[in-house]
């Protein structure tokens, strides 16, 4: 008696996400274009819209946040495995970028001021890796300390 195996296709994240995003834009009634680019290994869901103040109450760095890990979670549930998607509604990743360059200018004008090393405020993996790539191209080391929601950045002079 032969077998036939059945592959089980699982929606991408990207997809999944995107879906789960949907959803919510519809229960909140706004307007949203989501577009869904994988990068290095993670995926980037942009929510975007021709009218950005439809999306500005959900644009704000807290709510990108709690939006990133909700849609985390509920792409985890469908495949079993952590998400590493990246949220961006209506450019607030470009804008988050933009702070944590002021934040590493600040910290290197507080070493070239004499400091043996400046401490950032907690933030997530993705933006202490970012942070780390703009400290590095800056000429300085940096490294990450503390655990969980007090993890940090540390920067300081090259060795």
């Amino acid at each position: 008696m032969a077998t036939t195996e059945e592959k089980i296709v699982v929606p991408d994240e990207g997809e999944l996400a995107a879906d789960y995003l949907e959803t919510l834009l519809d229960i909140a009634d706004l307007d949203g274009d989501i577009e869904i680019e994988v990068k290095t290994g993670r995926t980037y869901v942009t929510v975007g819209s021709p009218e950005n103040d439809d999306l500005r109450v959900l644009s704000t760095p807290d709510a990108v946040a709690a939006l990133q890990d909700l849609t985390r979670l509920a792409v985890q549930q469908k495949t079993g495995e952590f998400a590493r998607l990246v949220l961006d509604v209506a450019g607030s990743r470009d804008n988050r970028v933009k702070e944590l360059e002021k934040l590493v200018a600040h910290a290197v004008e507080k070493i070239e001021g004499g400091a043996k090393s400046a401490a950032l405020p907690p933030m997530s993996s993705y933006e202490r890796k970012l942070v780390h790539d703009m400290v590095s191209e800056k000429g300085y080391q940096s490294g990450s300390q503390g655990e969980g929601a007090d993890r940090h950045t540390v920067i300081s002079p090259s060795a």
